[in-house]
């Protein structure tokens, strides 16, 4: 697995209050267009697209409910 090294020239140091005013996710924004820019940076992280997305292995992953 290669070494990945940090870009220190991809980002500058910020105050407070300049780093609020570059928040893009203020509360302006709606939870659900956070939601889908949430999901296409995942997916773009993970290598899939949004119309072939992966599917769920139910083989490895299961769930069922408690008896009380």
């Amino acid at each position: 697995m290669p070494d990945y090294k940090l870009d220190r020239t991809a980002f500058k140091i910020n105050s407070f209050a300049e780093a609020d005013k570059a928040n893009i996710y203020g509360k302006d924004v709606s939870y659900s267009e956070r939601l889908k820019q949430a999901y296409f940076l995942i997916s773009q992280v993970y290598g899939f697209s949004m119309s072939d997305q992966p599917r769920l292995d139910r083989n490895i992953f299961s769930c069922r409910k408690f008896n009380n």
